[in-house]
């Protein structure tokens, strides 16, 4: 009887921890997001900075829809480890402009659009393990309803200043998130050809500095570390026309 109860927490913490190791709201073989899905930019978003460079003459770069991806891995940890699953969230959905000669970009990021656990993104990610389809969607709506709240906060917002034109290496990075904000001096790559740029970098997060309380079961044996990496590779395409 002993093993039997022990066989059974271990079946349901295994349930817990797959319902809420990562945000997502996508089936991992969805490998874009349709037109159809592009929301509105959020309320304050400010695209009208952007309109009134480009019509000064100033270069100005447009993120659209499936110009970037940003992917999240988010491990677990504890003693009893072995029983969950690390998680990759992926976003195609971000948007928004850049201008160069500013050193500046404001992009959105629709939070409805992420996705889980895509096969080619947890191989690149070195994840050793493969959760089920039912794990997926548990996660998925756990996440998306008690974790990221969506209908209260649909967006992540990322304010980018400071990049030096000549030597971009590193800039100032905003990233608002569930209401609360964090900035911090993120090391990037950018490329610059005549009608389109790259920017490429990783960073790393703590869901803590967003309010939210990583899951921790069984006095800890279980859990999901508080820190997780960001890398991201974002283009954007020609200049606006003023």
């Amino acid at each position: 009887m002993k093993a039997m109860a022990i066989a059974i927490v271990a079946r349901a913490v295994v349930a817990a921890l797959a319902m809420v190791l990562a945000a997502c709201a996508s089936a991992p073989k969805q490998q874009a997001v349709p037109e159809a899905a592009l929301v509105r930019a959020p309320q304050g978003f400010p695209a009208d900075v952007y309109e009134r460079l480009a019509a000064q003459g100033e270069a100005v770069y447009r993120v659209g829809l499936n110009d970037a991806l940003v992917v999240l891995t988010v491990r677990r940890g504890g003693s009893l480890a072995r029983l969950g699953h690390d998680h990759v969230i992926a976003s195609r959905s971000l948007q928004g402009f850049v201008a160069p000669a500013r050193g500046r970009a404001d992009l959105y990021m629709p939070l409805g659009d992420l996705t889980v656990d895509e096969p080619a993104l947890r191989t690149e990610a070195g994840l050793d393990t493969q959760p089920t389809a039912s794990d997926i969607e548990g996660t998925r709506t756990n996440m998306q309803d008690k974790v990221l709240r969506i209908q209260e906060f649909p967006y992540a917002l990322v304010q980018v200043r400071d990049v030096d034109a000549k030597n971009p290496s590193s800039g100032s990075v905003a990233i608002t998130l569930l209401g609360a904000t964090r900035t911090s001096t993120v090391p990037m790559e950018l490329i610059t050809t005549q009608d389109a740029l790259r920017v490429v970098g990783s960073m790393e997060l703590k869901q803590s500095d967003f309010g939210i309380t990583p899951l921790s079961l069984l006095g800890g044996a279980l859990q999901v570390e508080d820190a997780f990496k960001v890398r991201f590779d974002i283009r954007a395409r020609a200049p606006m026309s003023p």
